[in-house]
């Protein structure tokens, strides 16, 4: 049985799942679905595009579904997707796509932190955590398991590989490949993200196979090119060898350089 508010305003076409819950002055537009168990807090803002999943929660002033900050936008029919168990947190905002993409996604089990912003058109996938404040331009594409640590800055079409750490406050204007981390200004490969691996049941074999690609990577003395060439000859064949290779291939932006020093 639901539980809405009657100081709350929900439109007669929004659809709600069982168990929900909408609290005073929260506001769910029309064309707008709300799955079972989410709880949509007090002054929080549900417009029309929103496909929320479920066991959600969105805090006080957060708005999911905004037009886009894109003057491209002509009023398309587009939607922003919440996935289950996700939470948005007091502030933050999440826009819904444009004719580029038609949606905005933010997977399952995810954590949007206080004041954060994902653009038009981005795709994070599952277990994401975005620190306070972080700002996420549009189209940017965010793997599972990747840390995005607060009041960081992301270009527009940027790519973050799974696993990947990055410190706070940094300006990402390359590509982030999978189970890194990165940080320093300008931004740099620092290291593998071992020990987020290893929460993650990564065993050390695996972990230090990973580790010999990077040694190809930024510490060989090759380009990125002529690295991922020798990475492909000279490894054992492996879904982590390849992931990283695609990952390098197919990037738009180009990796971030490394910088061994300190």
């Amino acid at each position: 049985m639901n539980s809405v508010s009657s100081l709350a305003y929900v439109h007669p076409e929004a659809k709600l799942g069982e168990n929900v819950i909408v609290e005073p002055f929260a506001y769910v537009d029309q064309n707008t679905e709300i799955g079972d168990g989410t709880r949509v807090m007090t002054h929080a803002t549900v417009l029309s595009g929103a496909r929320i999943g479920k066991d959600c929660t969105i805090f006080p002033h957060a708005t999911v579904a905004g037009i886009p900050q894109d003057l491209k936008f002509r009023g398309e029919d587009t939607e922003a997707i919440i996935g289950d168990n996700t939470i948005i947190r007091e502030c933050a905002t999440v826009n819904r796509g444009t004719a580029s993409k038609g949606f905005t996604k933010v997977g399952a089990n995810c954590l949007v932190m206080a004041y954060s912003h994902i653009a038009h058109d981005c795709v994070l996938n599952d277990h994401i955590i975005l620190g306070n404040a972080t700002q996420l331009a549009g189209e940017v594409e965010i793997e599972d398991y990747a840390i995005i640590s607060g009041g960081a800055l992301v270009h527009q079409f940027t790519k973050i590989g799974a696993h990947v750490m990055i410190q706070g406050g940094s300006k990402v204007g390359k590509d982030i490949p999978p189970y890194v981390m990165v940080g320093r200004e300008p931004i740099t490969f620092v290291g593998l993200n071992v020990v987020g691996l290893r929460r993650r049941g990564f065993i050390s074999e695996r972990i230090n196979s990973i580790q010999e690609i990077y040694r190809y990577l930024y510490q060989s003395g090759f380009n990125i090119t002529q690295a991922a060439e020798r990475i492909e000859k000279e490894l054992p064949v492996s879904d982590d060898r390849d992931h990283v290779l695609e990952f390098i291939r197919s990037s738009s932006r180009g990796i971030v350089r490394g910088n061994m020093e300190g």
